[in-house]
């Protein structure tokens, strides 16, 4: 998403919480990560300044404060070009583990998918079980997509699967159907 002739500005966040209670840190935290932040060290966190981090960070500064803590918000960029190459390396980091970890809940998925057809379980019940599950996996890919602002390799790869999941999904579904709609009479 980036060229030679684009400098990246990033968000760094500054934030300090009280010790006490801890559920303040964590929810901090929690928000931080939600979004895709990059912890760079106790209480200092980045994201790119774009705005599919405008709301996260936003939030995760109103928590700060409503915990009593302080946020301060800094803009930057690298002071050379491979001081920001380095941190764009970072950030792409996190996002290719993301991403494996997506790609791992596809196997997941296909898996339970392929189970559910050897034993021929063809219920509603599972099928709805299975849909909200490759919803779950929709949603988390639009969430991933937004805060891959530089393009990790995987994402390319997360799609296609995501995609072989859907069609498995449907698969799945015209076999829940079909043994539905089956009657008295014909066999399994």
């Amino acid at each position: 998403m980036t060229d030679d002739t684009t400098e990246v500005r990033w968000l760094v966040l500054v934030i300090r919480l009280p010790a006490e209670p801890t559920r303040h840190r964590v929810a901090v935290w929690r928000e931080l990560r939600k979004i895709g932040a990059l912890s760079l060290g106790q209480g200092i966190w980045a994201v790119p300044d774009v705005p599919a981090f405008a709301d996260g960070t936003r939030r995760a500064v109103e928590l700060t404060e409503r915990a009593e803590g302080q946020a301060v918000t800094l803009t930057a960029s690298g002071r050379s070009a491979e001081d920001a190459t380095r941190f764009e390396a970072m950030f792409t980091a996190a996002r290719s583990e993301d991403w494996s970890e997506f790609l791992a809940d596809c196997d997941k998925f296909e898996q339970e998918i392929a189970k559910e057809i050897r034993t021929a379980k063809f219920t509603l019940a599972e099928l709805e079980e299975e849909e909200q599950s490759l919803e779950r996996l929709r949603r988390w890919h639009r969430d991933l997509t937004a805060r891959d602002v530089f393009g990790a390799p995987e994402a390319p790869r997360a799609a296609e699967r995501l995609a072989r999941c859907a069609g498995d999904c449907e698969d799945y579904a015209e076999r829940v159907f079909a043994a539905l709609h089956r009657t008295e009479g014909e066999g399994t």
